[in-house]
């Protein structure tokens, strides 16, 4: 379940909280348990002309109701599980983390702690998620939970109706349980309908010659209700249902929707994790088919770490690259860092300015090998060893603080050679 034994409080008044966070399940029991008294008994077996159409009625109804209490209970019972020891601050480092006197202090120590450990969340700062309750160092997509006291893997949101964490152990079923239960609602309110119609009828139901519904007259009552509630159930699981299928389809978690998971390399990304509609659905369903509509674990992944869309990037840049040289090329684009590349923690690097202005006037001016600045007249040279050729190279700042780099020819040339503009395109040997 969502709050583990060891979790809970042995408290008078935690035992009365863990009693009342059952309320909303005891109470969506006890409705469920009233509607097949109701169907089974008042509609079917009391309120029946037909045996045939009986006994179909009742087999289609006794399989939604069962994969619906299946998908119901697996939500419930499932554990959100525990964070391995690896990812916990031993207490020496967690009291130098307290004693810190900068933030950025604290932030060298939870990565250097989180060097070996594959996350690529970071909060607004640039530093490792840390959770002060657990101690422990959050996986991507982790969240601690007030209500179960501890952190939980892929945490979606806390749902009072199950009394747990809707997780990454228990998404699928979460899901599933919010489709069968539609289904339900609306096999029930449609095959109710007929009765519901006549109950409005004048006269109607005054003969019951048949036994349609019982002498007391609770019958019609029973079956008006549950029209009644099976509409406005069905009313309220559409747009829920309708909702996280549409977060399955992102990838993406209620949290996550309305806050953007921050990573090492590219910043706050909502699409970070959506890899197409059909990976996004069996990273939550699983690759075999048979198992999507049973509610039995099948899920990708540990729950510790996810791929993302730059990794899906990457291996398709990969992909075209042994294709064509040229088409590889051509294909990069703007290049961007992966979330993954580098080393796990992170690196501060200042930006060099550089004249922006003063280049773009000599840009095409220049030789392809050859980068100069206005206020630079002279360039020293110096002969390189290497087999093949020279490279003469000088780095200077001008007033404005710029850089520039001169690196000339793959061949060697004599001091008396001009410079002269190069024919080559720019891309070197390859064609634009």
């Amino acid at each position: 379940m969502g709050n583990d034994d060891h979790r809970r409080r042995k408290t008078p008044c935690g035992f009365c909280m863990s009693v009342f966070k059952w309320i909303p399940v005891l109470f969506i029991t006890a409705v469920i348990a009233w509607s097949y008294y109701a169907y089974v008994v008042e509609l079917c077996i009391r309120n029946s002309e037909n045996g045939i159409g009986m006994v179909f009625m009742l087999l289609f109804y006794h399989i939604s109701l069962t994969l619906f209490m299946w998908s119901y209970w697996r939500t419930i019972m499932t554990s959100v599980g525990q964070i391995p020891e690896q990812w916990r601050i031993p207490d020496e480092e967690v009291t130098r983390l307290f004693r810190a006197d900068s933030p950025e202090t604290q932030k060298r120590i939870l990565n250097n702690f989180a060097r070996n450990l594959p996350v690529t969340n970071r909060t607004m700062n640039g530093s490792v998620r840390f959770c002060e309750k657990c101690k422990i160092v959050k996986p991507d997509r982790a969240h601690h939970c007030s209500v179960c006291s501890c952190c939980v893997l892929k945490m979606d949101h806390h749902c009072p109706w199950v009394n747990n964490c809707v997780n990454f152990y228990n998404y699928k079923f979460f899901v599933l349980f919010l489709g069968y239960a539609l289904v339900y609602c609306l096999y029930v309110a449609f095959t109710t309908l007929h009765d519901f119609v006549q109950f409005w009828k004048v006269g109607a139901y005054e003969n019951n010659a048949q036994g349609q519904l019982n002498s007391g007259g609770m019958g019609r009552f029973h079956i008006l209700f549950l029209f009644f509630i099976a509409i406005m159930f069905a009313i309220s699981l559409v747009s829920l249902f309708g909702y996280h299928i549409y977060l399955v389809l992102v990838n993406r978690t209620t949290l996550e929707s309305f806050r953007a998971p921050i990573f090492r390399v590219g910043g706050p990304d909502k699409n970070g994790y959506n890899l197409g509609r059909f990976a996004n659905f069996c990273e939550v369903f699983g690759d075999d088919w048979q198992y999507w509509l049973l509610p039995v674990f099948s899920s990708r992944g540990d729950g510790y770490s996810f791929p993302t869309s730059s990794d899906q990037s990457r291996a398709s840049a990969t992909t075209t690259a042994v294709a064509s040289p040229v088409q590889r090329y051509d294909a990069m684009g703007e290049t961007a860092s992966s979330r993954l590349d580098g080393n796990p923690t992170d690196k501060l690097i200042d930006a060099i300015p550089f004249d922006s202005t003063n280049h773009q006037n000599h840009h095409h001016h220049q030789s392809t090998h050859q980068v100069r600045s206005n206020s630079d007249q002279q360039l020293d040279e110096q002969p390189d060893l290497a087999a093949g050729g020279r490279i003469t190279a000088a780095a200077r700042s001008s007033q404005e603080g710029a850089v520039f780099i001169e690196m000339v020819g793959d061949h060697a040339r004599t001091e008396a050679e001009p410079v002269k503009n190069s024919t080559r395109p720019p891309n070197g040997d390859l064609p634009v």
